[in-house]
């Protein structure tokens, strides 16, 4: 069921995704090669803390997972496209590092996520992060109220192949606001003009994962999901809100 979202819920959110944007700016700084995963989750509990917000993945069980997650990031590395739990292991050089993050504060949510290279990687390493970052941008520009959820993973999708990359298969973007994952799925390949039409209060977390090899995936016993051949992979997500007058984005960063 879609739940469309009033003037005081966008507000909510818009709190809400403040708040998330100055957490993850701040782990995006932090990551650092010799930086360990655990120092990561802690800053963000922290910040939490200070905020007098939650976060909106700790003990959230999602369908299909064999257990509530335990941590308050998804730090995912490498081949390790989402859902990676931190772990006592420090950041190397060379190291592809996805922070996915969400936050409910006063009982809203939002969610984000960005890649950042860990000290010199590779030029394929450094493409695949700038191409999945445009591919957020692209599906968000193609957003816009009378529009449709193909617009957005059409114009994602077309991105990402334009540059010889690959979407991967299986993981998607979602509704987002009240809960963490809520209707609709938005895919990250599509038809322009098919699918659900966009109206003002719809809240998307719009989230592109991309390949450098095949789009098949693999899940993990701890839940987490690689690329199904070991190539590198990249995550960039941000939560928007489709208003009268267009489109804006809740998680700015």
């Amino acid at each position: 069921m879609i739940r469309l979202k009033k003037e005081k819920d966008l507000e909510g959110l818009r709190n809400s995704g403040k708040i998330l944007a100055q957490i993850l700016v701040a782990l995006k700084e932090k990551a650092k090669e010799g930086v360990n995963l655990m120092d990561l989750e802690e800053t963000a509990r922290a910040m939490l803390k200070e905020e007098g917000a939650t976060a909106a993945f700790l003990n959230y069980k999602p369908e299909g997972a064999s257990a509530p997650y335990p941590a308050a990031l998804c730090l995912s590395l490498n081949d390790q496209i989402v859902h990676g739990t931190p772990r006592d292991r420090a950041l190397k050089n060379g190291d592809v590092l996805k922070v996915d993050f969400g936050v409910v504060y006063d009982g809203y949510v939002t969610d984000a996520a960005f890649t950042v290279g860990i000290g010199g990687i590779s030029k394929p390493a450094k493409k695949l992060i700038q191409v999945t970052e445009d591919a957020l941008k692209a599906g968000i520009a193609a957003a816009r109220p009378g529009g449709t959820l193909g617009d957005i993973g059409y114009a994602i999708e077309a991105h990402v192949e334009k540059n010889g990359l690959t979407v991967v298969e299986g993981l998607t973007g979602h509704g987002t606001g009240f809960k963490l994952h809520e209707d609709p799925t938005v895919y990250n390949y599509g038809r322009r003009g098919e699918g659900m039409k966009l109206q003002p209060g719809l809240v998307l977390a719009i989230e592109p994962m991309v390949s450098l090899g095949s789009a098949h995936i693999k899940q993990s016993r701890d839940d987490s999901y690689y690329t199904q051949d070991g190539s590198l992979s990249a995550h960039f997500e941000k939560t928007i809100a489709v208003t009268k007058s267009g489109i804006e984005i809740l998680t700015a960063f």
